[in-house]
């Protein structure tokens, strides 16, 4: 019975499935972006929002046990050294997913998945200065001739 098996096993065995997860992982962490399937990226950050989860305490357990899942060196000392200084304070949600069409060869919805703290155009946005119009102003300035002709009266 299949109890309590929810997971997508994306058409391979638990070995290739394994590999695939932990070489797309290891992408992710170097490039901080990676374009692939919706499917494998929904795999992929369950996959790893615990690994990054795990980076938040520098111990050597720590260390032995994400390496254990990527199975590369630069790709740990990368996510321990710049990664985990920047997710420190963050609760969770490290990805994010956006989905950009269908690929052209088998209509498969394709996506980029990403470290949620180093898009920059989506964290960089500054707050838009308040807009102004190219109107001309309603009010008539009055000229010399008139302020003195009213402080005469």
């Amino acid at each position: 019975m299949r109890h309590n098996k929810k997971f997508n096993h994306l058409g391979r065995t638990a070995s290739h499935r394994s590999a695939m997860l932990s070489n797309m992982a290891t992408s992710l962490i170097i490039h901080k972006r990676i374009k692939t399937t919706v499917a494998k990226a929904k795999a992929l950050r369950i996959y790893i929002e615990p690994i990054i989860t795990r980076s938040k305490a520098d111990t050597t357990h720590s260390r032995r046990m994400v390496f254990r899942k990527l199975q590369s060196k630069d790709a740990v000392s990368e996510l321990f050294r710049d990664i985990s200084a920047k997710i420190m304070d963050r609760p969770g949600g490290y990805t994010r997913i956006l989905k950009i069409g269908n690929r052209l060869g088998d209509n498969a919805e394709m996506c980029i998945i990403e470290l949620v703290d180093y898009n920059t155009n989506m964290i960089g946005k500054a707050p838009k200065a308040a807009k102004t119009t190219r109107r001309r102003s309603t009010k008539k300035v009055k000229t010399a001739t008139e302020t003195t002709e009213a402080a005469a009266e």
